[in-house]
């Protein structure tokens, strides 16, 4: 089954269920993975189910990116704010490079997080 990680900095959690929403039937049909409380919110939000992580700075990305190192992983949607990101939340460097070792898809906005979803829906597809 195609897994897809959803993760989102404070600022860009509204933007992440807005995609999730226009997304959500195809959404249900893959495995879902995401930090503790952007899955949390997806989950209050819509019908999905989310298999939560640890919140960001308690080391959720890492666990998404060892998920990824062990090729458990299709693709990432990470929205991150890249003007006022907190310091407590998750560093996108570190998933970026072992998605890139890996050649696993990384969107970090909602354009390439479309793109990134619609490869995905339609490989699961054929």
């Amino acid at each position: 089954m195609t897994r897809v990680a959803l993760i989102a900095h404070d600022d860009e959690k509204p933007e992440m269920i807005d995609l999730v929403r226009d997304y959500e039937d195809e959404l249900a049909r893959f495995d879902l993975v995401g930090t503790g409380t952007t899955g949390q919110r997806i989950m209050d939000e819509t019908s999905l189910d989310i298999d939560r992580k640890q919140s960001g700075p308690l080391g959720g990305d890492t666990q998404i990116g060892a998920l990824v190192a062990e090729d458990r992983m299709d693709g990432i949607i990470f929205l991150r704010d890249p003007l006022t990101a907190q310091p407590h939340e998750p560093d996108i460097s570190a998933l970026l490079r072992i998605c890139d070792v890996h050649d696993v898809p990384l969107a970090t906005t909602r354009t390439s997080a479309e793109y990134v979803l619609d490869g995905l829906v339609a490989d699961y597809e054929d």
